[in-house]
C-alpha cells in the first residue's frame, strides 16, 4: 500500500499542515479515520496536555480501534486519537457544552504542535493515545496558528481533516 496523506486545516486562519497515516503501526485507527473523512468540529486547545490542538466527534468507527501504536508523550506533528465515555468529560471544567454527553462516548482527534507533552489528566490519570498519522508538511506554520490560538482564543476556529 502507498503512503496516504491527510491535510489538518485551522480554517478560519486559512492554515493547513499535511500529515502522512501511519498504517503499518496503527492500521485499524488509519482505517478508520480515513473512511470517516471528511472531519470538521470546533477546535479546543489543551488544558492539562500542553502543546495539543483537537476536535471532537461522535464515534465513526463501526468497532473502536484497540490502543494500537500508544503513547502518553506525542511529539511534535503526532496525531492522536482517543476514545472518552462522554462522563470523563462531562464537567464544566472542561468548557464544553454541546459536544460532550454524560452517557455518550466521544473522540478526540488531536495534532501535538510543540515538544514536552505529557498524557496525565488530574481527574483520570494517564490518557494514552493512538498515534495514527505524523504531519509531514507545513508544521511550522500550523505550530505558529496554535499558538496564537492558545493567546487569542479557540472561538469561532475549526479544525477539519480531510483526504490530500
Amino acid at each position: 500500500m502507498s503512503d496516504r496523506h491527510i491535510e489538518i486545516s485551522l480554517t478560519r486562519r486559512d492554515v493547513h499542515c499535511t500529515a502522512r497515516l501511519l498504517d503499518d503501526r496503527a492500521p485499524v485507527t488509519c482505517a478508520a479515520v480515513w473512511e470517516a473523512l471528511p472531519l470538521a468540529g470546533d477546535v479546543y486547545h489543551a488544558k492539562y496536555a500542553r502543546n495539543e490542538i483537537y476536535a471532537l466527534f461522535p464515534p465513526f468507527a463501526s468497532t473502536e480501534p484497540p490502543l494500537e501504536n500508544p503513547t502518553v508523550t506525542p511529539i511534535p506533528g503526532d496525531l492522536c486519537y482517543f476514545s472518552f465515555a462522554g462522563a470523563e468529560l462531562g464537567t464544566k471544567a472542561y468548557g464544553y457544552d454541546r459536544e460532550v454527553r454524560p452517557g455518550g462516548t466521544v473522540i478526540d482527534l488531536a495534532l501535538f504542535y510543540e515538544r514536552n507533552n505529557l498524557l496525565l489528566n488530574g481527574d483520570v490519570g494517564w490518557v494514552p493515545g493512538i498515534v495514527w498519522g505524523e504531519v509531514v508538511e507545513g508544521l511550522a506554520a500550523m505550530a505558529e496558528a496554535c499558538n496564537d490560538l492558545w493567546r487569542t482564543g479557540a472561538a469561532g476556529e475549526r479544525l477539519a481533516f480531510r483526504r490530500a
